[in-house]
C-alpha cells in the first residue's frame, strides 16, 4: 500500500515536526488513552472467554455490525455525516481493509490460538512496527536506540512464543505468527490514516475505515453465523460481545484516532504499551491465566525493548 498522496510530503513532515517535538503536558487526549489501554488490556480475557463458545468468525461479524451502528449514531448526532472526495476513497478503503479486516481476523484467529496474556504481549510490538513504517514513509529516523530496543523486543516475544509452545504445543507457534501480522496491519493502518486524519478528522475517519471493515467481516463471517450453535451461548458471551463492540471497538477507535489527531501516530501507539501489563492481569484474574517465568522474562524484554524505541530522539 503506498503511503504517499498528494498531502503526503506536508503530512510527512509536520508528523516528524510531532514526533521529535518536546512532550505536550498531559490533557483529556492521553487520559482517554490512558482509558483506551485498560478497555483494550480487559478486552482480551473478555473476547477470550467469548470464544469459548462463539465461532471466531460470527464473533468478529456481530461484533463490528454492532459497531457499525454504535458510530454511525456517534456520527449522526454530531452532525458530521459526509462522504470523502472522491480521489481519496481508494485510499481510505485499503485502510478500511487493513485496520479492520486484516487486523481483526489475525486478531481473533490468533486469540483464539494462544492466551490472551501472551497475545497482548506480542500484540505489544505494534509501536515498534509504526516507528519503522513511520521511518519507511519519511515520517521519523530513528536512531541506533530504535534498533537497539526493536531486538530486545523480539528476543522478548521469542520467549514469550517459547513459553506457549511448552504450555499449547506447536498450535501456539501459529497463534503467535498470526499476531505478528496483526501488528503489522495495525501500524499500516495508522500511518496511513494520517493524511485522511488531518483532512477530515478522527471521527469521520474511524467512521468510514469501521463501515468497510464490517462489510467485508460480515461477509467473511457467514460461515460462521450459520454454523455458530446459539444454544450454547450463556449471559457471559452475550455481554463479552457488547463489552469488545462498544467499548474495545467503538470507543476505543474513535479515542485511538483522536490522539492521531492531536499527538500523532507515534505517541498515539506508545500508549499501547501499557495493554499487556493490564492484559496479563486481567487474565490471571478472569481466567486463572498464571504466567511462567520465561513468559513474565519475555514480557519485560518486549516492554523494556519498547520504552527504549520510545527514548530515541530520532530526526
Amino acid at each position: 500500500m503506498s503511503m504517499e498522496d498528494a498531502g503526503g510530503a506536508t503530512a510527512a513532515t509536520e508528523l516528524g515536526a510531532e514526533a521529535t517535538a518536546p512532550v505536550p503536558g498531559w490533557g483529556w487526549t492521553e487520559t482517554a488513552l490512558s482509558m483506551m489501554v485498560v478497555v483494550w488490556g480487559v478486552n482480551f480475557a473478555v473476547v477470550k472467554h467469548a470464544l469459548d463458545t462463539f465461532h471466531p468468525l460470527a464473533f468478529n461479524a456481530l461484533r463490528f455490525g454492532l459497531a457499525s451502528v454504535l458510530v454511525f449514531l456517534v456520527l449522526r448526532s454530531r452532525g458530521e455525516l459526509g462522504l470523502p472526495d472522491r480521489a481519496d476513497v481508494p485510499r481510505i478503503v485499503v485502510l478500511g481493509l487493513l485496520g479492520n479486516v486484516i487486523y481483526q481476523l489475525c486478531f481473533i484467529l490468533g486469540l483464539d490460538r494462544s492466551r490472551a496474556g501472551h497475545a497482548a504481549v506480542i500484540l505489544a510490538l505494534t509501536p515498534i512496527m509504526t516507528a519503522f513504517l513511520s521511518m519507511l514513509t519519511g515520517h521519523e529516523r530513528p536512531g541506533p536506540r530504535t534498533w537497539g530496543g526493536a531486538s530486545l523486543s523480539i528476543a522478548g516475544i521469542a520467549l514469550v512464543s517459547g513459553a506457549a509452545i511448552r504450555l499449547e504445543g506447536r498450535e501456539a507457534l501459529i497463534g503467535d505468527a498470526i499476531l505478528v501480522t496483526a501488528c503489522i496491519a495495525w501500524a499500516g493502518y495508522t500511518v496511513g490514516a494520517r493524511p485522511i486524519v488531518r483532512r477530515y478528522g478522527s471521527l469521520r475517519t474511524t467512521a468510514w475505515t469501521l463501515w468497510i471493515g464490517a462489510v467485508g467481516l460480515i461477509v467473511l463471517g457467514i460461515p460462521g453465523l450459520i454454523g455458530q450453535d446459539w444454544g450454547v451461548l450463556d449471559a457471559k458471551a452475550w455481554g463479552g460481545l457488547l463489552f469488545s463492540a462498544t467499548f474495545a471497538i467503538t470507543l476505543a477507535y474513535l479515542i485511538w484516532y483522536r490522539g492521531v489527531e492531536r499527538i500523532g501516530n507515534t505517541r498515539t501507539a506508545i500508549f499501547s504499551n501499557l495493554t499487556p501489563v493490564v492484559a496479563l492481569a486481567a487474565s490471571a484474574v478472569m481466567l486463572k491465566e498464571a504466567p511462567s517465568t520465561l513468559a513474565l522474562v519475555g514480557a519485560a524484554l518486549t516492554l523494556g525493548g519498547v520504552m527504549i524505541v520510545r527514548t530515541d530522539p530520532g530526526r
